[in-house]
């Protein structure tokens, strides 16, 4: 995954690394936020460090936007809350301002994903001079490897890769949430990082997240009856990147590719010769149904439904919650949301 160094523009700190940047719009646009940006986020970096609670409550961070809504459900009221990465933003391609960092800067402790999905956080702690605890919510959980979740899918997965999508063999999936399961590990690892910054709330956390554990517990029930009741040969998943592999591993999937084979939202989308290719490589492989996501454009997996002549599923909440009001706005409705779509996409 691409990552902003902004601080190779303001300190040594961080040691120095090779600009990558490719000479087009988008890419010059990034170097110049990271220029304007600049000046405050040495100023973020340089001024006295905030403390890390506000009004004795333990001031934190989270990364993005289905973390925060962890994060909230097990901390409650006993903890002021900053969300990076809002609902509907995208944590593949997020570039800090100045306020975000100012906000690392001023927390007692930082709530990440880890397994390189926020590709940006490391240049923007290592900016704020933050003494936040950092903690990778992922801890505890085995990953999963991009050649692993392929061994399923493999014809229409390597038909992906060899349509000239980003390589990413090797590469840990982050998309940790899409399993129940490890959710209920992540939400045991916050409440075991806010009881030990907050001993005085640790039975409050300790509770919160139980109860919240009840209801992963019931969802996690839930995924599995509707993914139980649809035929084994029609249990077959393509999307428009690689992010439900979890849940495929989990709830007796296989993944037979994406449109864009890669854990980030930031590859091209594929060319017309592409998706060609990843059409005769869905239809070798039976694929019932391709699913787009709240991350990415509609347009792709349109034309590759029409093309392929195979259902266009409604869109799947992936890589961020959806906004309030809408079917995913927290994880609970968003993952209810994703089995419902599947089951009925995969059932016809």
């Amino acid at each position: 995954m691409r990552r902003l160094w902004i601080t190779q523009l303001l300190c040594s700190r961080v040691g120095p690394g090779a600009l990558n940047f490719q000479i087009t719009k988008k890419l010059m646009l990034r170097k110049l936020f990271a220029v304007v940006a600049a000046a405050g986020v040495l100023a973020a970096a340089c001024a006295a460090p905030a403390a890390p609670s506000v009004g004795g409550v333990l001031r934190v961070v989270a990364t993005h936007s289905i973390l925060g809504d962890l994060v909230k459900n097990v901390g409650g009221d006993k903890i002021a809350l900053v969300v990076l990465v809002g609902a509907g933003g995208d944590a593949h391609t997020f570039e800090p301002t100045p306020q975000d960092v100012a906000q690392i800067a001023a927390a007692g402790l930082l709530f990440e994903n880890g397994l390189q999905f926020e590709g940006w956080l490391d240049a923007a702690y290592a900016a704020s001079g933050s003494a936040a605890l950092r903690v990778p919510v992922s801890a505890g959980i085995e990953p999963l490897m991009a050649a692993e979740e392929h061994e399923a899918g493999a014809d229409a997965s390597h038909a992906t890769e060899a349509a000239g999508a980003d390589q990413h063999h090797g590469e840990p999936d982050p998309h940790i949430w899409q399993s129940v399961s490890n959710w209920i590990m992540a939400a045991k690892n916050v409440r075991s990082a806010l009881a030990t910054a907050d001993p005085a709330n640790a039975e409050v956390f300790s509770a919160n997240a139980e109860a919240y554990i009840a209801e992963l517990q019931k969802l996690d029930v839930e995924i599995f009856a509707q993914a139980n009741a649809l035929p084994a040969e029609r249990r077959v998943l393509f999307t428009s990147h690689d992010a439900l592999g979890y849940f495929a591993a989990r709830y007796g999937f296989k993944v037979a590719g994406a449109a864009l084979a890669s854990f980030t939202t930031e590859a091209s989308d594929p060319s017309a010769a592409q998706l060609a290719e990843l059409v005769q490589a869905i239809k070798a492989a039976g694929v019932p149904a391709v699913f787009t996501e709240n991350m990415h454009s509609q347009q792709v997996m349109d034309q590759i439904a029409r093309e392929a002549g195979i259902s266009f599923a409604r869109e799947l909440y992936t890589d961020a919650l959806g906004e309030p009001g809408s079917a995913g706005e927290t994880y609970l409705k968003m993952m209810r949301s994703n089995s419902t779509v599947i089951a009925a996409a995969l059932g016809r």
